[in-house]
């Protein structure tokens, strides 16, 4: 049995002819199931819905065998001893710093103030900013980021970014972009020995189909 970690929304979705390539189609609507293990065509290959930011864990403990995470993911929460074949070049999108349209974010860096920052991204944050010498003190969010600086909680966000829509529609602007995201295939290196032919037929298979 091969069993394959994926979240809801955008990446199961962009998956899909991914894993037709390789012969498979998930046999359940993940957005109307409420299952959590998922059938396929194939009698051997299972999927798991589980959270964004558990594919790596269930992929790294031999709950998955392969899963699809974003970059973003991987740097956040770590990739240790994940193998990591494949950028799928799926689910792309930006991770940005963001302020309100008349925060003076320029010249708050110049001056080496200090900054408030709120984002879910704490470890990539914090990274970018000590890259650039500039002080930030961090605040964790799980969501709605663009709300922090409305509410004069912090001056600015760094969050993920795909159309901007969002930002514009809350009067905040992206000032700084600090990485591309897409989605990689991660596998979980023991399985790969185990189960090498079917595990490899679906590396390649999706392999051939990215564009």
């Amino acid at each position: 049995m091969i069993t394959i970690a994926l979240s809801k929304g955008r990446i199961f979705e962009e998956t899909i002819p991914l894993l037709k390539a390789a012969g498979i189609e998930v046999l359940e609507d993940p957005d109307t199931s409420r299952k959590l293990i998922l059938t396929t065509n194939q009698p051997d290959v299972r999927v798991l819905v589980v959270r964004a930011t558990d594919v790596p864990t269930y992929v790294q403990y031999g709950g998955a065998d392969m899963g699809i995470t974003g970059k973003d993911t991987l740097l956040e929460h770590g990739s240790q001893g994940l193998y990591q074949p494949l950028d799928l070049q799926i689910a792309k999108c930006r991770i940005s710093v963001a302020v309100r349209s008349d925060f003076d974010y320029k010249s708050a860096v110049k001056k080496g103030s200090r900054l408030t920052v709120a984002t879910k991204y704490v470890a990539i944050a914090r990274d970018f900013f000590a890259s650039k010498g500039v002080h930030v003190d961090l605040i964790k969010l799980y969501g709605s980021m663009e709300l922090a600086p409305l509410v004069g909680m912090a001056d600015a966000i760094v969050d993920l970014v795909s159309t901007g829509n969002t930002l514009k529609a809350n009067h905040l602007v992206e000032v700084e972009h600090i990485m591309d995201i897409s989605s990689r295939l991660v596998v979980n290196q023991a399985a790969l020995k185990l189960k090498q032919a079917p595990m490899r037929h679906i590396i390649d298979a999706f392999e051939s189909a990215v564009v």
